[in-house]
């Protein structure tokens, strides 16, 4: 038997060195660009719910969710989620590396650093309490697509890592598929025969199919042992009535090649300056130009099949990119379920590394790559520690905003613990101005920018609990329906007018906002 040393060394060794390479570069990367959210305690209002949370979240598809997210416990600790997030984040970044058959040291550096510097990657450190379920279904997708290429029977392990990744977050699906036509646009590149590619390339297929099933049936099963239904958040439940219709479809085509467009090219993420525009510009021509050189030298522009396939290829990507738009036209499209994006960047790195050692000035347009990639992770780096220090500030003026409302309410002549509490969520901009200086970078970011965490009376109900240390019985919103309409309510001030808060029958007004004007 093998000491535990003897064993580690001779593990160790099996691994290659392209996939510890990977794994390093995305765990340092990872650390160095997101600790300040994995040491501290800036929760999102989504957070506040969700300081313990079993992630038992099947009537929204994800069966697996709570299994993904034991591993760190049910409590929000940054610190431990984080680690597991980037230890998978780490071995996608490794089996993309395998996947794209990126070899050289500098390609796999710049994947595995685009890879953990994509500022979506920032909005799920929002939602940290689910950050190492969600890289781990990020981990499965990526292995759904490298087992189908790897082994003749490779999509029936693949299906079953597909399905796993869509009972975690079906948000990935996306990744897995932006991967398959990657894959099957490096085996139009190869050469061999044509049948022996088409049937390579249908393996995806039957991952696919397989994968969707079983996440299907499996669906199904636990949503009949648990007695529960799909809930119409984000559209789970189904697709609404005119899917089946043709001008349904094609409406929906088309409103997914819109939003892909105007994402790419107005979505302040994939670029939020000039020199990151730069950078993007450079490392298309490159691309571009590795591309006219590779096509020239292997005359594919004589075969009718080369422009068939880039016609198709072009067609294609924005939809598998965008394949959330065709389940569900009227879904609020955040920023962490656009981390697919990411891919395009990493393919065009997986190309020029691939293809330019063939290719005459190979070097040049390899030089050219790592220096758009190298500003580019730079540039989303500092992107994704603005969104930090802003939710850091958020934190911060919502505890100053909270200590002042909490003094006032237990002030109030006839409190009394308990008491009954109808307030407005949100914070008013009358008493309040907006003060949040990073909008025209965290815009976009979902859990990230603004000025406040509460939007709700649940919110504040929570925050003061968690981070006062009082309980207040704050109403439920459906029994504060007729309040806006109350003349007494309606003659209130906003927080922190000097009337504000009254007691009105027994029961605690707290008027945050003067929505009548």
């Amino acid at each position: 038997m093998l000491s535990p040393a003897r064993a580690l060394q001779k593990g160790y060794d099996k691994i290659k060195r392209e996939w510890r390479l990977a794994f390093l570069a995305a765990f340092v990367t990872g650390l160095l660009i997101h600790m300040p959210a994995m040491l501290s305690d800036i929760p999102n209002h989504d957070g506040l719910s969700s300081i313990y949370f079993d992630q038992n979240m099947i009537t929204s598809g994800r069966w697996f969710l709570m299994v993904a997210c034991g591993f760190s416990s049910f409590y929000t600790i940054p610190w431990v989620i984080g680690l597991l997030g980037l230890f998978f984040l780490g071995l996608a970044a490794a089996a993309l590396t395998e996947l794209l058959e990126i070899r050289k040291s500098w390609a796999i550096a710049a994947v595995s650093g685009l890879l953990v510097a994509f500022p979506a990657l920032v909005s799920t450190f929002a939602y940290v309490f689910t950050l190492d379920g969600y890289m781990l279904a990020l981990l499965l997708a990526v292995l759904a697509v490298l087992f189908t290429k790897k082994y003749r029977y490779g999509f029936l392990p693949g299906g079953f890592c597909l399905a796993f990744s869509l009972g975690t977050y079906q948000g990935y699906l996306a990744f897995a598929m932006i991967l398959s036509v990657f894959s099957i646009l490096m085996l139009a590149m190869d050469r061999m025969g044509t049948w022996e590619k088409v049937k390579k390339g249908l393996r995806y297929l039957y991952m696919g199919v397989l994968g969707a099933v079983l996440y299907y049936v499996i669906l199904q099963v636990l949503l009949q042992l648990q007695g529960k239904e799909l809930d119409s958040y984000q559209g789970i439940s189904g697709l609404s009535p005119d899917a089946a219709s043709s001008a349904g479809i094609f409406s929906r085509i088309a409103g997914m090649y819109r939003d892909f467009a105007g994402f790419s090219a107005r979505g302040n993420v994939l670029f939020n300056n000039w020199i990151s525009a730069a950078a993007w510009i450079l490392l298309a021509c490159a691309a571009l130009a590795a591309a006219v050189l590779l096509a020239t030298k292997r005359k594919w522009w004589k075969s009718p099949w080369f422009f068939v396939i880039i016609v198709v290829a072009l067609f294609a990507l924005p939809l598998v990119t965008n394949i959330i738009l065709l389940v569900s036209p009227s879904v609020t499209y955040h920023l962490l379920m656009r981390y697919q994006w990411v891919l395009f960047p990493i393919g065009l790195v997986a190309f020029v590394d691939r293809q330019a050692e063939e290719l005459r000035g190979g070097a040049s347009l390899e030089w050219a790559v790592f220096g758009a990639v190298f500003v580019l992770v730079f540039f989303y780096g500092v992107t994704d520690n603005i969104g930090y220090s802003n939710l850091q500030k958020r934190y911060e003026k919502t505890y100053a905003y909270c200590v002042r409302l909490l003094d006032r309410i237990e002030q109030t002549p006839g409190y009394y613990p308990g008491i009954p509490i109808a307030m407005v969520g949100v914070v008013g901009y009358e008493q309040f101005p907006e003060t949040d200086i990073t909008a025209s970078v965290t815009s976009g970011m979902i859990g990230i920018y603004g000025d406040s965490l509460l939007y709700t009376g649940e919110n504040y109900r929570l925050f003061i609990q968690h981070y006062l240390g009082a309980t207040l019985n704050i109403l439920p919103a459906e029994a504060m329906a007729d309040m806006y309409f109350d003349e007494e309510y309606i003659a209130m001030n906003s927080f922190p007018g000097e009337n504000s808060v009254r007691i009105i029958n027994g029961i605690m007004y707290i008027k945050t906002e003067n929505m009548h004007y």
